[in-house]
């Protein structure tokens, strides 16, 4: 049966000052009514029950998370004690899905990813099961066409066709790629070889926990100790006690790389628009701007403002005259602001309030 394993333990530390510590990204609305984790649950609803729905979070998010989704069984949230990259976390919910499920299929997902139109996610997601039932042994991802080059996502270069499910092609994967910079960026665009690296994947568990066994045996033995606790009354006490032992280290550097080299990854061209929510400037693709290209979520009083993105939370003023190509949000007890070309760099400024001993604003 198909399993739904969610990662949401993620600091959204770029979203900064409206996404802290005590509540990140994937608790926020940026469109709609409804919270990144909440639209990421009601993605997936259509084909795979509360029951069947898991959520791998931080340790210190498990109640705002059962709270943002009273529907998944309590037990299907498990609070990592510390962060360890996708790799552990990845491990950890194939060996607790493995245990419950032994021949399931796992569709692994962010939490804060927008995506369009739903439908369309659903038909990919069912072709990949179906690639999956042919080649059970295969890791299956999503791969987004290009439409600019970007240097802030990674990329899966794309080999000979692999058949096509659902109107869906599939393609096997050469080679994963890291974030590149601009120039290269540009000549993957212009290849037409290239896709961005959607984060979202599907396999079997016992596919994904012999690859894991294979390159990181050590993550391997770690979180089959911890699945062992799963349901025990002695599981909070492993955990914490063996998860800090977990390498951190991501699933693409741990597995899916090598893994591509060898044969062993499709890539299925998704039917679906897909934007991972990055930065403040993601709001510019999920909102409209005004005549001087203003994406504007405040209380905005502008003179000759332009190409500005300008976010609030409703209880101040926002002024501003003269000034262009800023990111300027205020929340709370602080307020940022800063040049767009600059906006990858929000986390810096959190690590140096934190360096500072500033947690009050972080």
């Amino acid at each position: 049966m198909l399993h739904a394993m969610i990662m949401a333990g993620g600091g959204g530390t770029r979203f900064w000052p409206r996404s802290r510590v005590a509540r990140p990204k994937q608790f926020l609305t940026f469109s709609g009514d409804r919270t990144l984790l909440q639209g990421t649950v009601d993605r997936v609803a259509a084909q795979i029950p509360p029951e069947r729905t898991w959520v791998i979070t931080g340790e210190v998010y498990v109640a705002e998370t059962r709270a943002q989704l009273p529907e998944v069984p309590p037990q299907n949230v498990i609070g990592e004690p510390q962060g360890r990259d996708t790799a552990p976390c990845v491990g950890l919910g194939a060996a607790i899905i493995g245990k419950v499920d032994p021949d399931a299929t796992i569709a692994v997902m962010p939490a804060d990813h927008v995506i369009e139109p739903v439908q369309e996610f659903r038909r990919a997601l069912h072709a990949a099961e179906q690639f999956l039932h042919d080649a059970p042994e295969k890791l299956v991802t999503f791969g987004i066409r290009p439409t600019f080059a970007s240097t802030g996502y990674g990329y899966i270069k794309r080999g000979d066709a692999a058949g096509t499910r659902q109107g869906v092609t599939a393609a096997h994967v050469v080679e994963f790629k890291e974030k590149p910079p601009e120039e290269i960026a540009k000549q993957y665009l212009a290849d037409g070889n290239y896709d961005w690296n959607s984060g979202i994947f599907v396999w079997k568990p016992r596919t994904i926990l012999g690859e894991l066994h294979a390159s990181n045996p050590g993550i391997h033995a770690t979180v089959l100790r911890i699945a062992a606790a799963w349901g025990t009354p002695a599981f909070a006490d492993v955990f914490r006690a063996s998860y800090s032992t977990a390498e951190k280290v991501s699933i693409d550097y741990a597995v899916m790389q090598e893994a591509g080299k060898n044969g062993k990854v499709f890539v299925l061209q998704a039917p679906f628009t897909w934007d991972d929510v990055g930065s403040w400037l993601a709001l510019e693709r999920r909102n409209p701007q005004d005549a001087n290209r203003n994406t504007v979520q405040a209380l905005h009083c502008g003179l000759k403002t332009t190409n500005c993105v300008i976010v609030g939370d409703g209880t101040r003023v926002i002024a501003t005259y003269g000034v262009s190509d800023l990111v300027i949000i205020q929340d709370g007890n602080a307020t940022l602001v800063i040049d767009r070309k600059y906006e990858d760099k929000v986390k810096e400024i959190v690590d140096e309030l934190k360096k500072a001993n500033r947690g009050e604003y972080t």
